[in-house]
């Protein structure tokens, strides 16, 4: 490693070289704890099944550690994210071991540079940095990190939230450090997602020979006209924030194998994509009657990924959104795009709780690939744009 290589990167190698392949954590969070214990952070670890997760808390003066559950309570900003990675795949076609991070060309290699190891090293940085210069502050820094976001993420973020509902601890504004990023740090900042809602949908027919048709109710042949029907549906418009809401068929499958048997049963895997126009309700109600209207005997099973959320640019200096902005400009001078776009993060569970939430992270170009890579540069000015949101958000008298 070379003697300039910064605070930034050297972190990311220290928690890249951990193969925390979801639900493992692999002793990352020890290590975020251990640099957060010594600014005066109290860390709270909870553990939920195959699930390890970190609670992080520092006050900015005594006074606000009074007025902890009250309305009128100081600010409490969260830098949210997660230690667990997806596996590599096929190591062969990794130019370099996939735990064993390298700097090529300034590119830093490794599974979990972009998705999300390079953000929490930026994250705890920026901290750093910020609590050094300024130990007193108004509200309070917290950490919400989990190990289970690329897996089934029931044991993650979901219950440390759930958990922190539970005694009236409640976070104000959010930073989840997802690579939302396009073609430049900062130029892309996530201020909403869309709903995501699943169903496995099972069709009943009648199985029997292809010859005696008489006999048989093909359940092929039955079902085409209503998913037909959903993949053609409209939906909403989108508003000034999402898209129109998206149907898609992502399996279908049916038949024994062989060419004179019809089958008995189809089974369809839908989603959708949905905006603030829908709710989940809406949307069971509709696909619901489509398929009544086709009179078919179905049995189906729905999925509650995530409502869809935003938060919304407000008029004052002081807005959330508008500091986050301001701080991605001072760094960068980019002013960012606002996005809803792309798939779901955890910050789904956080924003219903009322608290303020963004993504703003590195670049995604090839996030769950293999060579999986950042640029070192845009890590380290990543860690700037967190230090400058910290400031705009905590230092009260800052112009």
């Amino acid at each position: 490693m070379s003697e300039s290589t910064s605070e930034v990167i050297k972190l990311a190698i220290d928690l890249l070289s951990r193969p925390s392949v979801t639900p493992e954590d692999a002793g990352c969070q020890q290590l975020m704890k251990d640099r957060l214990s010594k600014l005066g952070f109290t860390n709270e670890t909870m553990v939920f099944e195959d699930t390890t997760n970190l609670w992080s808390r520092r006050e900015g003066n005594s006074s606000d550690s009074d007025t902890l559950n009250s309305e009128k309570s100081a600010p409490v900003f969260c830098f949210a994210g997660h230690t667990d990675v997806v596996p590599p795949g096929n190591l062969e076609l990794w130019h370099t071991p996939p735990f064993e991070p390298t700097i090529i060309d300034g590119m830093l290699y490794g599974r979990g540079t972009a998705d999300m190891k390079g953000s929490l090293a930026a994250m705890i940085v920026a901290t750093e940095r910020f609590v050094t210069e300024f130990p007193s502050y108004h509200g309070a820094i917290t950490y919400l990190i989990t190990s289970d976001e690329e897996g089934p993420f029931i044991n993650g973020t979901t219950r440390v939230i759930d958990t922190l509902e539970a005694r009236n601890e409640k976070i104000t504004y959010c930073i989840v450090g997802e690579p939302s990023s396009t073609n430049n740090v900062g130029d892309v900042v996530k201020n909403g997602r869309r709903g995501s809602i699943s169903a496995e949908v099972d069709i009943k027919g009648k199985q029997g020979h292809v010859a005696y048709p008489e006999h048989v109710k093909n359940p092929i042949h039955i079902a085409m006209p209503a998913l037909a029907e959903l993949s053609q549906c409209h939906w909403d418009n989108g508003n000034d924030y999402f898209p129109a809401t998206s149907f898609q068929l992502s399996n279908i499958n049916s038949g024994t194998g062989a060419t004179n048997v019809v089958p008995g049963h189809l089974t369809a895997l839908f989603n959708l994509r949905y905006s603030t126009e829908l709710t989940d309700q809406i949307i069971v109600d509709k696909v619901e009657s489509i398929l009544n209207k086709h009179q078919l005997n179905y049995d189906i099973k729905w999925t509650f990924n995530g409502k869809p959320f935003i938060t919304e640019l407000g008029n004052d200096a002081g807005d959330f959104l508008t500091s986050v902005s301001k701080a991605v400009t001072s760094v960068t001078g980019i002013e960012p795009q606002l996005s809803t776009s792309g798939g779901t993060s955890d910050g789904r569970f956080i924003a219903p709780t009322g608290a303020k939430v963004i993504e703003l992270g590195p670049c995604n170009a090839t996030i769950h690939q293999v060579n999986e890579s950042v640029s070192c540069d845009d890590l380290d000015k990543l860690c700037d744009i967190y230090y400058a949101c910290l400031k705009h958000v905590l230092l009260i008298d800052l112009d």
